[in-house]
C-alpha cells in the first residue's frame, strides 16, 4: 500500500503536495511551547498562542469568540492567512502566493511539510520562490522568509506585496500605522471586556499585533479596506498603482500589507524576511527586531535567519519501525510521535483542558517523557477532590478558569487515573510514587498517591444506581451526551464497564504493590460491576449504550437511529464482560453495522434529529463528530481491546485505516501527517462526503495509536521493570525490524515467521529465553532481540 500519487509524494522527512486546488483543505501545523499554526496549502492560516489562554494576534473579519479549534473549518477571502501579491513591472498579470487569494493558474506548485518548517517551491513567468516558514524556539513569533530567483536570461522588475490579515481586532479599540523606526506595521488594540475586574486580568495581554521586514519598504497600507477597495482580495484596488497609498487604520479593519519594489539579475536571487506576531508594546516588538534581524546583520555570517528554527517539537526518538509497509512506517516513526507529544507537551494550547483529554494525552507522553507524565498525574490528583471526584478540567496556571465544557458535570474522569498510572508504572516501575503526599482541592489534607486513586475508585463504585449502573449525569467519554441523565438517574453501559475495566487495571497494581487483599477486592467489585452490564444492557447480540432518565434503553436494534454504539462493545472486551459467545456477536456486529472502507464508525445510523433523552449528540450533523462518524479516539480503543483478545489483523486493518494513502486520499482531503479526529461517517446515509477529514489534530486518538503500536504490535511493553516481547504481526506480515528506547536502554528486534515453530520463540543475544521476558536491564547497554512466530494462514476473526 503506498501513499504516493500525483498529488503528493513522501520523503523520509517530508511530505509533499503538488496541487493547490486539489486537495485544497490540506494542512500541516507547527508549534512550540507557546504557540500552533496549522498552516493550508493555499495560505490561510489558523493560529493561536498561551498568554492566560488561548488567543489570537491575527482574526477574522468580524468579532470572534473564544472557542476551541473547530473541525472542517472551510476557507474563505477573507480568512486569516499570510500571503504575497506578485506584480511584474509594467505588465497587468497579478498573481498570488502561495496561491491565494488571487487563486490563478501557477506553473509548477510544491507545499512541503517537514517537521519543523512548513515551506512552498513555486515557479511561475521564468521566477522561482521559495516561502518559508518557522517558528521561533521560545518566542511567540512567526519567521517567514521569500526567496526569488531569476531562472531567465534578463532583468527581472517586480513588485511585491507581503499581504498578512490582521482582521477585526476589537469593538473597543483598534488600529495600525507603519513605523519607519521598527521598518513595518504595528496593529494596536484593547481586547474587548465588560467586567470592571476583567481590567485588571487584562491590561497586560498582547494587545499589538507586527509584521516587520528585514529589506526597507517602498510603501505600505495599513487598513484593509483601503487596500481592497470595490474589486476583492482576488484584486485589490490598490494594486492598480504600483505604489500604495501608506494608508493607516483609525478603527478600520487593520490588515499588514508592505510593498518591495525589486531587480533581480539574470541567474541571481534575493530574499526577504519578515517577521508576524503579537507583542505586549512597543518595546517588545524592537526586541524582536534587534534579535531576529539586527543582530543577525552584525553576528558571524553563520548566524543567518535560517538558522532561527524551532526546537526540535517532535520529542525523543524511542520508536523506529521497518515493515512491508513503508507508508506505516513513515507516519509511524515520523509523524505520530510529533502529533503525541505536541498533545503532552502543549496541552491542546489551552490551560484548561479536559480532565480525560489531560490524563490521556500524557499517556501517550509517557512514552516520550515519563517526568512530564508523572508531573502530570500529580497535578491533576492535587485538583482531586477529597470526595474522590475529579474536576471536569485541570487549572494549569494560577490565572486558569473551568469554561466551556468543562462547566458541564460529567462522570468519566476517575476512569483514566488508573489508565494512566498502569502506563507510568510499566514504563518507568517507580512504585514510589504511590506513596508521595499530595493535597486535595478542598481541603488542607496530604494523603498519598494510593489513598487518592483508593478514593477515585470508591468514588466511581459509588456513583451507580440500584441495578449497578453507573450514572451518567450530563455525559461521560462522550461528553454531548447530555440529556439521558441530567434528571440523576439515567446510566451508561460505557461507564460502567469502563469503571470494571479502571478496578482491574488498579487491582493489578494493587498486586504488584504488595496489596493481594486489596486487590481481590477490587475484581470481585469488577464482576458485580460486569453482571450488571450483562443483565441489563446486553440486548440483540451487543451492548445498549445506557438507560435514559425516563428508563429507556437505548442503542438497540429497537432503535430507528443510533441502533448501536461502538464504545460499549469495546469495552466489555477489555472489561471481561464479553466472554466469548458474546464477543463473537458483538464482534459481528461492529462489522455489519458500523464497519466502512473508511474506518469503524462510533454509532449508526446516525442520528437526523433532536432525541431529547439523549442530547446534544442527536443534534450534530449526521456522520460528524460523535455522531455517527468514524471518530478514530474511540476506533483507536477499539484497536487496543482487539490487541487485548489477540485479534491482530483486525486491529492493524482499524489502526492503518486511520492514515491517509494514495488510494483515498482524494476522498479525504487530507495528507498523511497527523490522524484526525474524525473522518465524516454516516457512511450508508450520505455516501457523496463520507471519509471526509475533519482536518483537526487535536485529538485522544494519538495516545492509544501509539500505545498500540508500541506495546502490542511491535510488543514491547515494560512490566515492573522487565520488558515483556509478545509482538502481533498481521498475518500478511512475514517480518519486521524495531529498535525501540526503555529505561535508558535500546532493544534492537528482528521478527520473522518461521514454518519450523508453532508458538513463539524469543532469543536474546542469540539465546533462547525460558520466559519472553528481558530482565535486569541495564541503562546505556544495547540488546539484540530476534523472535520468531509461527506462519500463519489467517488470522483470528479476520
Amino acid at each position: 500500500m503506498s501513499q504516493q500519487s500525483d498529488l503528493f509524494y513522501s520523503t523520509k522527512e517530508r511530505i509533499t503536495l503538488t496541487s493547490p486546488t486539489e486537495l485544497d483543505q490540506a494542512s500541516g501545523y507547527l508549534w512550540n511551547k507557546k504557540m500552533l499554526l496549522q498552516v493550508n496549502c493555499a495560505g490561510y492560516v489558523k493560529s493561536q498562542y498561551m498568554q492566560h489562554d488561548a488567543s489570537k494576534y491575527s482574526y477574522g473579519p468580524n468579532i470572534e469568540a473564544k472557542t476551541f479549534m473547530m473541525p472542517e473549518q472551510e476557507f474563505y477571502a477573507h480568512h486569516p492567512g499570510r500571503f504575497f501579491y506578485i506584480k511584474e513591472e509594467n505588465k497587468d498579470s497579478l498573481i498570488s502566493i502561495p496561491f491565494a487569494p488571487v487563486k490563478s493558474q501557477l506553473e509548477s506548485f510544491e507545499f512541503s511539510v517537514g517537521q519543523n518548517d512548513i515551506c512552498w517551491r513555486i515557479k511561475h513567468g521564468g521566477l522561482k520562490y521559495k516561502i518559508s516558514l518557522q517558528l521561533a524556539k521560545e518566542d511567540v513569533v512567526e519567521l517567514w522568509s521569500l526567496k526569488i530567483i531569476n531562472q531567465t536570461n534578463k532583468v527581472k522588475k517586480i513588485n511585491v506585496y507581503p499581504y498578512f490579515s490582521i482582521g477585526y481586532m476589537s469593538w473597543m479599540n483598534q488600529s495600525a500605522s507603519f513605523s519607519s523606526e521598527l521598518n513595518g506595521i504595528i496593529a494596536s488594540s484593547i481586547a474587548p471586556y465588560q467586567k470592571t475586574e476583567d481590567y485588571y486580568k487584562q491590561k497586560d495581554f498582547k494587545d499589538l499585533t507586527f509584521l516587520l521586514s528585514n529589506k526597507k519598504i517602498d510603501s505600505y497600507c495599513a487598513q484593509l479596506a483601503a487596500f481592497e477597495g470595490t474589486n476583492g482580495l482576488h484584486n485589490p484596488e490598490a494594486l492598480k498603482q504600483e505604489i500604495l497609498n501608506n494608508d493607516s487604520a483609525n478603527y478600520q479593519t487593520p490588515a499588514a500589507i508592505l510593498h518591495h519594489h525589486i531587480e533581480i539579475n539574470p541567474k541571481k536571487e534575493t530574499q526577504l524576511n519578515y517577521l508576524f506576531g503579537p507583542a505586549k508594546d512597543i518595546e517588545d516588538v524592537k526586541q524582536f527586531k534587534r534579535f531576529y534581524f539586527e543582530q543577525n546583520e552584525t553576528a558571524s555570517s553563520k548566524l543567518k535567519f535560517d538558522a532561527f528554527k524551532t526546537a526540535s517539537m517532535t520529542g525523543p526518538d524511542v520508536l523506529q519501525i521497518e515493515t512491508p509497509d513503508p507508508d506505516f512506517d513513515r507516519f509511524v516513526n515520523q509523524w505520530l510521535p510529533r502529533q503525541v507529544y505536541y498533545h503532552g507537551r502543549v496541552n491542546r494550547m489551552t490551560s484548561d483542558p479536559q480532565t480525560r483529554n489531560y490524563l490521556q494525552d500524557n499517556l501517550g507522553m509517557c512514552y516520550l517523557d515519563s517526568n512530564a507524565t508523572r508531573h502530570a498525574l500529580v497535578k491533576a490528583l492535587s485538583q482531586q477532590f477529597r470526595s474522590g471526584a475529579m474536576p471536569d478540567g485541570i487549572l494549569l496556571n494560577p490565572k486558569a478558569e473551568l469554561k466551556y465544557i468543562n462547566q458541564i458535570p460529567h462522570t468519566d474522569h476517575c476512569v483514566w487515573l488508573p489508565l494512566l498510572l498502569e502506563v507510568y508504572l510499566d514504563e518507568m516501575n517507580d512504585y514510589q510514587l504511590l506513596e508521595e503526599k499530595i493535597p486535595y482541592a478542598d481541603c488542607s489534607d496530604r494523603h498519598t498517591v494510593r489513598e487518592h486513586i483508593e478514593r477515585s475508585i470508591i468514588w466511581l463504585v459509588n456513583a451507580r444506581d440500584e441495578r449497578g449502573l453507573s450514572y451518567i449525569e450530563q455525559g461521560d467519554w462522550c461528553d454531548p451526551m447530555n440529556m439521558v441523565g441530567v434528571k440523576g438517574i439515567g446510566v451508561s453501559s460505557w461507564l460502567s464497564v469502563a469503571t470494571a475495566y479502571s478496578l482491574n487495571v488498579w487491582a493489578k497494581i494493587c498486586r504488584q504493590s504488595g496489596k493481594e487483599d486489596k486487590a481481590e477486592d477490587l475484581i470481585e467489585k469488577a464482576q458485580e460491576i460486569n453482571k450488571a452490564v450483562n443483565d441489563y444492557c446486553w440486548i440483540d447480540g451487543w451492548y445498549a449504550r445506557g438507560i435514559t432518565d425516563n428508563g429507556r434503553v437505548f442503542g438497540t436494534s429497537d432503535d430507528e437511529e443510533g441502533k448501536i454504539y461502538l464504545n460499549p462493545q469495546s469495552w466489555a472486551m477489555l472489561s471481561g464482560a464479553a466472554d466469548s459467545v458474546k464477543m463473537n456477536q458483538l464482534l459481528e456486529a461492529i462489522e455489519a453495522n458500523l464497519e466502512t472502507p473508511d474506518g469503524v464508525m462510533m454509532l449508526a445510523p446516525s442520528y437526523t434529529q433532536m432525541v431529547e433523552d439523549i442530547g446534544r449528540i442527536t443534534q450534530k450533523f449526521p456522520g460528524v463528530a460523535e455522531n455517527g462518524s468514524v471518530y478514530n479516539h474511540a476506533a483507536a480503543f477499539y484497536a487496543y481491546s482487539l490487541y487485548q483478545q489477540n485479534y491482530s489483523d483486525k486491529a492493524f486493518r482499524v489502526l492503518r485505516t486511520m492514515i491517509p494513502d494514495g488510494s483515498n486520499i482524494e476522498r479525504r482531503g487530507q495528507l498523511p501527517l497527523f490522524v484526525p479526529n474524525y473522518y465524516r461517517g454516516a457512511y450508508h446515509q450520505l455516501p457523496e462526503v463520507a471519509g471526509r477529514s475533519s482536518q483537526l489534530i487535536n485529538t485522544g486518538t494519538t495516545a492509544w495509536y501509539y500505545r498500540c503500536v508500541i506495546e502490542n504490535l511491535c510488543g514491547l511493553k515494560g512490566s515492573q521493570g522487565d520488558l515483556l516481547v509478545n509482538p502481533q504481526l498481521p498475518s500478511h506480515w512475514n517480518i519486521m525490524q524495531v529498535t525501540r528506547r526503555f529505561k535508558e536502554a535500546t532493544f534492537n528486534m528482528q521478527v520473522e515467521r518461521d514454518e519450523n515453530v508453532v508458538s513463539q520463540q524469543v532469543y536474546l543475544d542469540n539465546k533462547l529465553l525460558d520466559t519472553a521476558k528481558v530482565t535486569n536491564i541495564q541503562p546505556g547497554k544495547e540488546y539484540q532481540l530476534r523472535v520468531l512466530i509461527p506462519i500463519v494462514n489467517e488470522n483470528k476473526f479476520v
